[in-house]
């Protein structure tokens, strides 16, 4: 299924696509459980354990099968197609959550060790909503331009299910026990998923027919081809994952409250859906090969200058600087993945490059700890400017590997850039 090209295709031109309205808006509502599970399954395990140390391991268990085994999981999509796949996850996924809720509703009774089980087990199950549907938009846009828009459209509105998921939870937790957004979750992802794979672009969307043997050079090219994007998406996650600590150590050591914290954070999200909606709205004359290093450079010269903020408006302004090259860099580096990856290997190829996002996320709120007890948050945002840079380095070196290797960066070239300069 493809839609009709258009010379300037515009978001509502997207949204015009047969059955996009309704793909995309059960994949969003699935999606947003993503934003309210962890917040609701951490305040949970902390009230039924009154261990922050029991929390944390909890959740570095549910975290990490949650995002290491996305890429297997989407391996499945791939070949067995999102129905026969995606049912049975949730399935298990929403059984894993009603399990955990049970345990952990009554403070005093849950084990730590089935704990760790349960949720290592539900994050296991965890189903990449996100990576098919960006693989549906791949499917059902057709035009080249129009899937820079709707990739563009789908990163604003993730950023956006971020941000309102933990705000939905602390909504919940006002009235009733935290174990209710956990059920809360359950029921968002089973209902979305449910409406998801009953549209027809989805429920036409057939698994690969490889052979295996053509499975197995298809795996190689994936990751042969996708490592680019990977370093890109690992660089900012890296980033977000760092500033989101930083920025509470800033605040922290000139006195001011959580509340500043917020809206420091909220400034960095803003950029990063006005850059968003930008970044899809420009009839780019330069390849996606070429936009990808120069927006992870422009994220770390961004943070560089986070460095010398010497006050919270400020930083919040830096901030909002820097947003507006998260969601183009990440939308960029899903646009060339996706264009990389064999036509049976899509989802798996978003998959990579979600898991890089949130694996750099991790390492960067690791290391960001480790930095603030030994140098200035001045001197951190700076590290973790230059990191970013290094990785916008090592994202052009390979773009430089890959053109002097031969055909996949010039086809990339020529289909990248001749269809944007025809929008």
């Amino acid at each position: 299924m493809s839609s009709t090209s258009v010379v300037r295709p515009s978001y509502a031109a997207v949204l015009r696509i047969p059955y996009a309205r309704r793909s995309f808006a059960a994949a969003l509502l699935g999606r947003l459980s993503y934003g309210i599970v962890p917040l609701a399954v951490m305040l949970a395990v902390t009230r039924a354990c009154g261990s922050y140390a029991v929390a944390g391991v909890v959740m570095a268990l549910f975290s990490g099968t949650s995002v290491f085994l996305s890429p297997a999981r989407a391996a499945l999509i791939d070949r067995y197609g999102p129905r026969r796949a995606l049912v049975p996850m949730v399935a298990a996924y929403t059984a894993l959550l009603g399990l955990l809720t049970v345990i952990v509703w009554r403070p005093g009774v849950a084990s730590p060790l089935v704990l760790g089980a349960v949720t290592a087990a539900a994050g296991t199950c965890t189903p990449p909503l996100g990576p098919t549907m960006r693989a549906v938009w791949g499917r059902i846009a057709g035009d080249r331009a129009l899937v820079q828009r709707a990739y563009s459209l789908d990163a604003v509105a993730e950023e956006l299910l971020f941000v309102s998921g933990p705000l939905l939870v602390g909504v919940v937790v006002g009235f009733a026990p935290p174990a209710l957004g956990i059920v809360v979750g359950a029921v968002l992802i089973a209902a979305g998923t449910a409406g998801f794979v009953a549209s027809p672009p989805v429920r036409d969307l057939a698994p690969g027919h490889a052979k295996p043997r053509a499975r197995g050079k298809s795996r190689r090219r994936v990751l042969c081809g996708i490592g680019r994007p990977v370093i890109a998406a690992a660089g900012v996650g890296l980033a977000l994952g760092a500033v989101e600590l930083l920025v509470v150590a800033f605040a922290e050591g000139r006195g001011h409250g959580s509340d500043s914290v917020a809206w420091v954070l909220a400034a960095l999200s803003a950029g990063s859906a006005v850059g968003g909606l930008a970044n899809g709205a420009v009839a780019w004359r330069i390849s996606a090969g070429l936009r990808l290093p120069l927006l992870a450079a422009g994220l770390g010269l961004a943070l560089l200058g986070a460095g010398l903020a010497p006050g919270l408006g400020t930083l919040a302004s830096a901030m909002a600087v820097a947003g507006l090259f998260v969601a183009p860099a990440l939308t960029t580096a899903y646009l060339i993945a996706d264009e990389a990856a064999a036509p049976e290997a899509r989802v798996q190829a978003g998959a990579w490059v979600n898991t890089a996002v949130n694996a750099g996320g991790t390492a960067g709120t690791a290391v960001a700890g480790v930095l603030v007890g030994r140098l200035s948050t001045g001197w951190c945002f700076a590290v973790t400017g230059a990191v970013t840079l290094l990785a916008a380095v090592a994202v052009a070196a390979a773009r430089g590997a890959a053109r002097d290797g031969g055909a996949p960066e010039e086809a990339e070239e020529v289909r990248d850039g001749g269809a944007v300069q025809a929008a």
